[in-house]
């Protein structure tokens, strides 16, 4: 390409881009692929502005980050071909006697150990955690680590999504090189409005270079919707130093302005303080791109080197892969007047001899081999009261599971617990669920009725008439204030609930004990309905039957729910 006739010189940012995806497009029906790719990095290359592209090489910007700073798109980010051997053909140009004015004096130049764009990135150099540096323009050198952390983490997945953090510096980089250009080239055709605009981000490139490989290693597809995320976290704490001190000015600056002026009247001072506010709580990336993008051309070359500096050490890469919440769903019942629902501890001395929550929870985790765990229940019973019937629905929230049970893990692991000595606590009906079991147990749980049976006793002989008169009562209102017993802890309020219906049932040979059968409105206190609570909840059974009543034993013995039945 001739690049002293401007006429000829292709609007980069645009037309790459087109040539790059329909040369993909033909690969399939080429000869080969190794030749179809070597096809397309050839046109591509060939149509980018030889003397630019030199320029860019001896300032120590890898392949790659050329290629985005031009706009190419697709998958040609993914080739191992792209080197800075692909750029002979133009060194060779510009060593031969078709040389402008824009080349003259430009050596053949050697690309910097480390790109001074992206800081190594994109040529897949990093260092581990361990300090040891693993360098190359191996795509795999980064999707072998990935898949070697899963792999010692124990992380079985079918699908995953690929998060990418980069140090905010890059992104000063690329203004810096940017405006290097365009001082040198800002006239010529091909660098117009649209060069730095449709620029492609070194996040999307990286993705696009790595995730083929990372499928085929893996075994796993990319999905962007996937509840496996896996998280590269590159950090380059050198590079960023004169970055994070200027945006740290920047602050400093603009609160001072706030402050000099909080009271002006049309308030535009005041949002600004606002927004410094924001900023306050951390260099984060739009923090840092609101701070430069603040900065005219001149500013910010009195404060960041245009092009950039060469470094000679890449990021430090950290792997991170989590699982969004897995939930095991079910009803459990719990036998004795010892247990807790969730762990319960007073002054570190243990109340209860053991906990729904850690009986069930304890043995769920290590079969999911998760980092942890969260119980939730619908409503709670007090240690002393028994857990009956059908059971109560809960789910066990295991945080970042490495193993999702299957069907026949479930029955093992339901059957686990079931055949615990102590025989404590029992599961039924357990299922793996999505969040879509939370909601469905949160709907339920505030329209839920419950069943009771209630051991009384009254102060005088039980009748046949209280028999009659407690039956006939049905979707009775009464209005509890909150128990003394729990003042401590909830507010003090007034609550509206329902009996919906109650019978009695006789005891052999008693005639001041009986069994109290009741259904109840969701939230209802039933110790306090049975004795009143010093009047605190009326009408209650004493007042009905007028006599003095007190509850011996509780036991919850139906939960009316339609989840995991």
């Amino acid at each position: 390409m001739a690049i002293n006739n401007e006429k000829e010189v292709i609007s980069c940012s645009k037309e790459v881009g087109v040539i790059v995806e329909a040369k993909e497009a033909q690969i399939s029906t080429g000869p080969s692929q190794e030749e179809a790719a070597n096809k397309i990095i050839s046109d591509t290359v060939l149509s980018l502005p030889s003397h630019a592209i030199l320029d860019l090489l001896s300032i120590g910007v890898c392949t790659r980050c050329i290629f985005r700073l031009f706009g190419v798109r697709g998958q040609i980010y993914s080739s191992s071909l792209l080197s800075p051997t692909i750029f002979a053909p133009l060194i060779q140009k510009s060593n031969g006697s078709d040389v402008d004015e824009h080349s003259k004096g430009l050596h053949s130049p050697q690309e910097s150990e480390f790109c001074s764009i992206c800081l190594g990135i994109l040529q897949f150099s990093f260092i581990k955690e361990k300090q040891n540096l693993e360098k190359g323009e191996l795509i795999n050198s980064v999707s072998e680590e990935i898949a070697k952390f899963i792999k010692q983490e124990g992380h079985e997945i079918d699908s995953f999504s690929l998060e990418v953090s980069i140090p905010p510096i890059i992104l000063a980089n690329e203004c810096s090189v940017w405006l290097y250009l365009k001082k040198k080239y800002g006239s010529e055709i091909w660098f117009e409005d649209k060069f730095h605009a449709e620029h492609f981000t070194v996040k999307d490139a990286f993705k696009l270079a790595i995730t083929s490989s990372l499928e085929t290693l893996l075994t796993a597809k990319s999905e962007i919707s996937s509840s496996s995320r896996i998280r590269l976290n590159y950090t380059h704490s050198k590079a960023s130093l004169n970055l994070e001190s200027f945006v740290e000015r920047d602050q400093n600056c603009k609160r001072r302005k706030t402050e000099n002026s909080v009271d002006n009247a049309d308030g535009a001072n005041v949002k600004r303080g606002a927004e410094c506010s924001e900023q306050s709580n951390g260099e984060t990336d739009a923090a840092i791109q609101r701070s430069l993008s603040r900065l005219q051309d001149h500013a910010f070359c009195e404060r960041f080197k245009s092009p950039p500096e060469k470094v000679n050490e890449p990021c430090k890469l950290e792997i991170i892969c989590n699982r969004a919440p897995i939930y095991i769903g079910g009803r459990y019942l719990k036998y004795s007047r010892n247990v807790s629902q969730s762990r319960w501890l007073i002054d570190d001395e243990r109340k209860g001899e053991a906990s729904v929550e850690e009986i069930i929870g304890g043995n769920i985790l290590p079969i999911c081999r998760g980092d942890n765990y969260k119980f939730h229940a619908a409503g709670r019973e007090d240690i002393d009261v028994r857990m009956l019937g059908s059971g109560r629905p809960f789910l066990v929230e295991i945080q970042n599971a490495r193993h999702v049970p299957s069907e026949v893990s479930i029955g093992e692991m339901e059957e686990k617990i079931n055949s615990l000595r102590e025989k404590l606590v029992r599961v039924r009906n357990l299922q793996v669920l999505g969040s879509e079991g939370w909601t469905l147990m949160r709907e339920g749980e505030t329209e839920k009725q419950k069943q009771y049976a209630a051991l009384v006793w009254i102060s005088r002989p039980l009748e046949d008439e209280d028999l009659q008169t407690i039956t006939s009562l049905m979707d009775m209102c009464i209005l509890q204030k909150t128990p003394v017993r729990v003042l401590h802890r909830r507010s003090p309020l007034d609550r509206e609930k329902i009996i919906h219906w109650m019978k009695i049932e006789r005891m052999v040979g008693s005639q001041q004990y009986f069994l109290l059968h009741l259904c109840t409105e969701a939230g209802t206190y039933i110790k306090e309905f049975v004795h009143g609570d010093l009047g605190r909840t009326y009408p209650n059974l004493g007042s009905i039957l007028k006599c003095r009543a007190e509850i011996l034993q509780l036991d919850v013995t139906d939960v009316k729910m339609d989840c995991f039945n």
